[in-house]
């Protein structure tokens, strides 16, 4: 279900709420004179102004702001934010900075998590549903056409961390490509010539970009990329651990590796301590996390500015509300190279 961030969310239409046809009828006025009421408006006498307001308290009868904010301005004061899952260091810092931005404008942000593609439809259809005056969508599916109406409609959709598919809209994405570029040649200046890489299915947008900076990075230094270095498909750290120990217990195991995502560097963490090899093959990880500077040696990252992610893509949206309409196009944030120690670790002679 919806979860409203930044405020209180109100779905409206709950069976047995008193509505202004209750009040009118208890009173026996009409329905116009009680929305006069409502509204502040004149053309009631001062005696049935204040029994109806006197039935509004015995029924317990509440405004429905939503409806009538629609009937005066068309808009909500809702933003709908669609994330594959939550609760992942990503999409809280990314719910993060998309509410700092909502706040700023009077807007509340109602999360909705999609989970798998199959489900994002139904998804995306329940926050439109509640008449959001905005989409903000980390996609879990290949097709997003079905959001055409909604934008014809004047709702302005912005993708994160992946471009859309079937569909015309603003994106903010990671340069992933060159953030993985970096991490690698970091790596082959301190002069490993094989690495592991370990990652999630290339089918992923970001894990494509990162593979294709991984290979520039060697194309660069005309080195050429092995295919029997590379254990893509690890959903979690599990996986990449175990990923990690076939790679390391090859004939020819890699001297450094490039981990694709912090699941598959915690993974790899977890194979160098059981292998004793934290000291002797270095690593990179793309995606900083909260205990990256704990762990002996501490874990050299990519890292990126998740929240300002959020931000811009709550700025972008906010501004296509206001009447700003250029072409759609993508927005692509830098990353950063954090040297803590891990990447550091030069090849070991392995004659010593």
């Amino acid at each position: 279900m919806p979860s409203a961030v930044g405020g209180t969310g109100r779905t409206g239409g709950r069976a047995g709420r008193p509505t202004m046809k209750d009040v009118a009828a208890h009173v026996g006025t009409s329905i116009k004179s009680v929305s006069r009421v409502l509204n502040g408006e004149d053309g009631v006498s001062a005696a049935t102004a204040e029994r109806i307001l006197q039935a509004m308290a015995e029924l317990g009868f509440r405004r429905n702001d939503l409806a009538r904010g629609l009937r005066q301005s068309d808009r909500t004061s809702t933003i709908g934010l669609a994330l594959p899952q939550a609760g992942t260091r990503f999409h809280d810092s990314l719910v993060h900075g998309i509410d700092e931005i909502a706040r700023q404008q009077g807007s509340f942000v109602l999360t909705a998590s999609s989970g798998t593609a199959a489900r994002e439809r139904e998804t995306l259809t329940a926050l439109c549903s509640r008449r959001v005056d905005g989409l903000i969508v980390v996609p879990a599916g290949e097709d997003h056409g079905f959001l055409r109406p909604e934008q014809q409609a004047g709702v302005p959709v912005v993708f994160v961390d992946r471009p859309p598919h079937g569909i015309a809209a603003d994106a903010v994405l990671t340069d992933h490509a060159e953030g993985a570029r970096a991490g690698t040649a970091h790596l082959l200046r301190q002069g490993h010539r094989r690495i592991g890489v370990v990652g999630d299915d290339e089918r992923i947008f970001s894990v494509a970009e990162r593979i294709g900076g991984h290979r520039a990075a060697l194309r660069t230094e005309q080195v050429a990329y092995a295919e029997e270095l590379t254990r893509l498909g690890a959903r979690c750290a599990e996986e990449a651990m175990h990923a990690c120990l076939d790679l390391l217990g090859s004939g020819q195991p890699p001297t450094a590796l490039f981990t694709l995502n912090n699941q598959c560097t915690i993974g790899a963490v977890r194979a160098l301590r059981r292998l004793g090899l934290t000291r002797r093959v270095a690593m990179v990880g793309f995606d900083d996390f909260e205990t990256a500077d704990l762990i002996d040696p501490p874990v050299t990252v990519i890292s990126h500015d998740v929240e300002e992610i959020g931000r811009t893509a709550a700025r972008l949206m906010f501004e296509r509300m206001a009447g700003h309409s250029p072409a759609p196009g993508r927005t692509t944030l830098p990353t950063k190279l954090i040297a803590r120690g891990s990447g550091e670790i030069p090849v070991v002679d392995e004659s010593s």
